[in-house]
C-alpha cells in the first residue's frame, strides 16, 4: 500500500492568492491531485501574536522562520482593522482548483477563531461558522463540499457531533495513524475520520535535528508500505518558500513508486472496512497546546 493521500491547509489571504496557485503548478506538473481545504471568511491570522507570550509558541514561530512564511503583513491582518475576507478576494482561485480537478474541502470561516477559541465554542457558534464557510464554498463552487478539516487539529466530541448536521462524508480532524469511524459517548458516528500521519513543516524544522537540507530525507524515511500515509501540507509553506522543497519531494517519492490522491480517493478505498476509534485531546510533538489525536 505505497499511497500517499494529499491535504492542502489553506490558511490566508497569501496562501490563497499566491500559495494555491504555486502548488496548483507543481501538482500539474507531477500529474497528481490533492484535497484543498479553504479558509474563506476573515483573515484575522494576526490575532495569533498574542500567543508569543507562550515560549513553546514562541519557539515554534522562530525555528520556522514564521515571518518568512506568511510574510510581514500577517500582524495587520485582523489586527489594525478587519481581516479581509479571503473567499470574497479570492473567489476565483477557489474555482479554478476545482477545476483543475482537485477536491475542495472546507477548513475553517475565521481560522484563528476555529483554533484558538474552539474549546470554548457552544454547539450553536460552531454550527454558525460552518453554515457560513460551507454556504459560501457552495456558492463558489456549485456544489456541496462533502468533507471538512478542523483548523490546527483542534476538534473536541462536540464539533464531531455538531457536523454530523453537515453532508460530511468524512473529515480530517485528528492526528493519528489510520481511518476510522470516531465513538462520542457510545455512539459509532457515520462521518469517516482520516487522520494526518506525517508531521508538518513547521513541526518538524528544528527539531530532533531536522533542517531545510534534510527535511524530504526525513520525511521520506517516515512513509509507511503497509498502511496509508497521510500528508499536509499548506499553502503558506509548501506553495510559499518551501515551493522547491515540495516539488522534489513529489519527485522521489513518485520515483519510489508511492501514489499520490486526494483524501477522498483514499476514504472511499477504506470506507467498508474501517474500524471504530476514539479520540482524545492530548500534547503532540511541535505543537503549542492540545490537539486531537486518535487513540490508541
Amino acid at each position: 500500500m505505497k499511497t500517499i493521500a494529499l491535504r492542502i491547509d489553506v490558511d490566508t489571504c497569501r496562501g490563497t492568492g499566491r500559495g494555491v496557485p504555486r502548488l496548483c503548478g507543481i501538482l500539474k506538473k507531477h500529474g497528481v491531485r490533492g484535497t484543498f481545504y479553504f479558509s474563506v471568511g476573515p483573515d484575522n491570522m494576526g490575532r495569533h501574536l498574542w500567543r508569543l507570550l507562550k515560549p513553546s509558541f514562541l519557539w515554534k514561530m522562530l525555528r520556522t522562520d514564521a515571518a518568512g512564511l506568511y510574510g510581514p503583513e500577517i500582524i495587520l491582518m485582523g489586527t489594525a482593522w478587519p481581516g479581509p475576507k479571503i473567499g470574497k478576494k479570492y473567489a476565483d482561485v477557489i474555482r479554478s482548483t476545482m477545476e483543475a480537478g482537485h477536491e475542495i474541502g472546507f477548513h475553517a470561516w475565521d481560522h484563528h477563531k476555529a483554533q484558538a477559541k474552539l474549546m470554548k465554542m457552544s454547539a450553536a457558534e460552531m454550527a454558525n461558522e460552518l453554515e457560513m464557510g460551507l454556504a459560501f464554498l457552495a456558492g463558489v463552487t456549485g456544489g456541496i463540499v462533502r468533507t471538512s478539516a478542523a483548523p490546527g487539529w483542534r476538534a473536541n466530541a462536540q464539533l464531531l457531533e455538531v457536523k454530523m448536521r453537515f453532508p460530511f462524508e468524512y473529515n480530517s480532524d485528528c492526528r493519528g495513524v489510520s481511518p476510522f469511524y470516531p465513538v462520542v459517548d457510545g455512539k459509532r458516528l457515520g462521518q469517516l475520520q482520516i487522520p494526518v500521519t506525517l508531521p508538518t513543516y513547521d513541526e518538524a524544522l528544528g527539531r530532533d535535528g531536522v533542517t531545510n537540507e534534510n527535511y524530504n530525507d526525513r520525511q521520506i524515511g517516515l512513509l509507511s508500505e503497509e498502511r496509508p500515509n497521510v500528508l499536509t501540507v499548506h499553502a503558506e509553506a509548501e506553495g510559499g518558500k518551501c515551493a522547491p522543497m515540495f516539488d522534489e519531494y513529489l519527485t522521489r517519492v513518485i520515483a519510489a513508486g508511492y501514489e499520490v490522491i486526494p483524501l477522498g480517493e483514499l476514504a472511499a478505498r477504506v470506507k467498508d472496512e474501517a474500524p471504530e476509534g476514539e479520540m482524545e485531546l492530548a500534547e503532540f510533538p511541535g505543537r503549542e497546546g492540545v490537539l486531537a489525536v486518535q487513540k490508541r
